[in-house]
């Protein structure tokens, strides 16, 4: 493309004008905020039975919490430099046009748009739904009705003028609902009471450990999205390095307390083969009632998760419609709200139709097969372009460079394709149905003349 263009400098040419471009108004703290929502969501409450289920001892469960860490480290680096190098509100969206040209970035947004993001949504708006539902009973029709009211309530909020504290105190639920597992384990330390069972399962070698970390990973995902922010932080160069390193850091000690919470209470076999980790370990520390707390801290995971991918996905909406006259409508920011108000109305339209959709077929299962191979396909296009711009556009300047190059990178994009492989044996047949979405994006580009 050759640019030429000092960091951050090229806008989409909509976006010329100051009317429709956002402010560095957004403080690393905030990003730490969103971060932390967006990886932290209701898994963390089921994901280290899987874990232990395919570690073969508890030594090899905290490895692999370390390593999927680590990894996600490593990929959260590459995205450091490609942040601070060209800070766009669409984020990868915009990675991907400089690297790989404007309809494969286009067709990312698509992505984002019509499966990943509204996919996210929809299904985290039914985990909200079955926990609810088990606090207030509204019947079978019940998780469904409390996911749409839940996914309109949340982008209903996010029309209105932005508010750090609101999603700063989202975010101190959810974490208070990890240290009440913590103090759980805590309190049958103090009683003397032992881990329910500590036997160790049948081990599965290489193979399963590969199939552990598989589910650490999935735990891990979503710092990502924090591109999306990376023309709205203050600190333009080192805001969102400080950022992704401290949320990323913070998520990898809480996921290791709580792994040694759930290990302490049900011990190695116990935790493997149980169906909700977290409520047996309320259960067995403070009695059946605590389930309704622990359905509750559920809920508050997926409400702090949604309200951050509502943030991080109107973004990328916003920057794909700057670009193309037809849309322009929806790729306008908002300086009231501090937001792409039109770009979050149209994502929140089809969440709810996707909500339809997951009550339709099975909701929660229906949508990970929806969503899950997708994601994969464009965050492995995101690590190789680390290597494509610096092939391509070395003039640009970099005020960071991802260490251990091209080592760190590497891994990042082999961690991701093997999540793509393990993605698609798992949804298998499902895989097809998001991938149909996407290809229909080739003529959603066709359609709208933006196939240049």
């Amino acid at each position: 493309m050759g640019h030429r263009a000092r960091p951050g400098a090229r806008l989409m040419a909509s976006e010329a004008g100051a009317a429709h471009t956002p402010v560095r108004s957004l403080t690393t703290r905030y990003i730490i905020v969103v971060i932390l929502g967006m990886v932290i969501g209701a898994g963390i409450f089921k994901s280290p039975a899987l874990v232990a289920a395919n570690a073969g001892s508890e030594q090899m469960v905290y490895l692999l919490w370390i390593i999927g860490g680590l990894i996600s480290l490593a990929g959260a680096l590459c995205y450091c430099e490609l942040a601070a190098a060209f800070a766009h509100p669409g984020g990868d969206f915009h990675f991907l046009e400089r690297a790989w040209g404007r309809r494969f970035a286009f067709l990312f947004a698509w992505a984002r748009f019509a499966v990943i993001n509204t996919g996210a949504i929809a299904l985290l708006g039914f985990v909200i739904g079955d926990y609810l539902n088990r606090v207030i009973d509204l019947g079978p029709h019940g998780p469904a009705i409390y996911a749409f009211a839940s996914v309109f309530l949340l982008t209903a909020i996010k029309l209105l003028p932005a508010g750090e504290a609101s999603d700063s105190a989202l975010v101190i639920v959810l974490i208070a609902g990890l240290v009440t597992l913590v103090a759980a384990a805590a309190k049958l330390v103090l009683d003397g009471t032992p881990p329910l069972d500590p036997g160790t399962p049948v081990a599965t070698g290489l193979g399963g450990l590969g199939y552990g970390l598989v589910f650490v990973l999935l735990a891990y995902g979503g710092w990502t999205e924090a591109a999306t922010l990376s023309a709205e932080v203050k600190d333009g160069e080192r805001g969102m390095l400080r950022a992704l390193i401290i949320s990323i850091t913070l998520i990898t000690a809480l996921y290791l307390l709580t792994a040694w919470a759930m290990l302490r209470g049900l011990g190695l076999a116990g935790l493997a083969g149980s169906e909700a980790p977290a409520a047996d370990l309320m259960s067995r520390a403070f009695g059946p009632g605590a389930g309704v707390v622990l359905a509750l801290a559920v809920v508050a995971a997926a409400v702090t998760s949604v309200n951050a991918t509502i943030i991080a996905g109107a973004r990328t909406t916003y920057a794909a419609s700057a670009n193309i006259p037809a849309l322009n409508w929806i790729g306008r920011w908002n300086f009231r709200t501090r937001s792409p108000r039109n770009a979050v109305l149209a994502q929140g339209a089809v969440s709810l139709l996707l909500v339809g959709l997951g009550a339709a077929y099975d909701g929660f299962a229906t949508l990970v097969d929806y969503t899950a191979p997708v994601y994969w396909i464009f965050l492995i296009a995101s690590g190789l372009a680390v290597f494509r711009l610096r092939a391509t556009q070395p003039e640009v300047t970099r005020p960071f460079r991802v260490p251990l190059y091209p080592l760190l990178p590497a891994l990042f994009v082999l961690s991701s394709s093997a999540m793509l492989v393990s993605a698609v044996l798992y949804v298998q047949g499902g895989v097809l149905f998001g991938l149909g979405v996407l290809l229909a994006g080739v003529l959603v580009i066709w359609s709208l003349g933006s196939n240049r």
